[in-house]
């Protein structure tokens, strides 16, 4: 991404136990299903994200996206991370092929388990890379110029590209504006705008970073396409 914004940089334990008391005075945590006597507790940090571990690198290549969005319907991408869920409101309208593209994946379970690997604090969070390096992607590029007037303010969601590559390239990493604007020109493929859990999204982008890598992992447990 642009050099003089710095984009070019190099983004549970869960705990089960069961408490049984045995006697005439006792204390039983009753589970709704079934009546089993458990509770879970999970790891949560300071910052509100639950602890993970990395996940392991993917490999996945497709040749390209599969047609799974029609041009101007109304969609939306459900992202659940390890810090919470947040929304997207995908922009068919104004980026069809790019938009298409992201939910292809998704479908595909693509982005399951990958990271947020790149946190540039007042101005994006990065993600989609199955490699974890910066430098991976889905196998395919489509290229499709944003809207000339697109400002990249916040809660704006975008397709990360090289410098090299063209206006509007995009694979499958894309980042999320967490500045009120992040400066760049029109040129990173639109793939719309956070509608719901801005707050999940801020959370993430002020977490402590060595560089530009968060020093916790943040997961993103899955994304899920709701149409209509």
């Amino acid at each position: 991404m642009e050099e003089q914004k710095g984009f070019d940089r190099r983004l549970i334990t869960l705990g089960v136990f069961a408490l049984i008391a045995v006697g005439v005075v006792a204390a039983i945590l009753i589970g709704r299903s079934g009546g089993e006597d458990s509770t879970t507790a999970t790891t949560t940090s300071a910052d509100g994200c639950t602890e993970v571990e990395a996940p392991k690198p993917k490999t996945a290549s497709f040749s390209k996206p599969k047609q799974v969005l029609t041009e101007g319907e109304k969609a939306t991408a459900v992202v659940e991370t390890s810090c919470g869920t947040f929304e997207i409101a995908l922009d068919t309208q104004r980026a069809p092929k790019t938009a298409n593209s992201f939910a292809f994946l998704a479908e595909e379970g693509f982005y399951d388990d990958l990271t947020f690997h790149r946190i540039v604090p007042e101005f994006v969070i990065q993600g989609g890379d199955p490699e974890g390096t910066s430098t991976g992607g889905s196998g395919y590029t489509i290229v499709e110029k944003p809207p000339p007037n697109l400002a990249y303010t916040k809660g704006v969601v975008a397709m990360a590209k090289s410098s090299a590559e063209p206006p509007g390239s995009s694979s499958s990493q894309f980042y999320v504006v967490t500045g009120v604007d992040a400066g760049l020109p029109p040129e990173y493929a639109l793939v719309g705008k956070v509608s719901e859990g801005i707050d999940v999204v801020e959370r993430i982008g002020e977490l402590e970073t060595v560089g530009e890598a968060p020093k916790q992992t943040v997961l993103i447990e899955a994304v899920t396409i709701e149409e209509g």
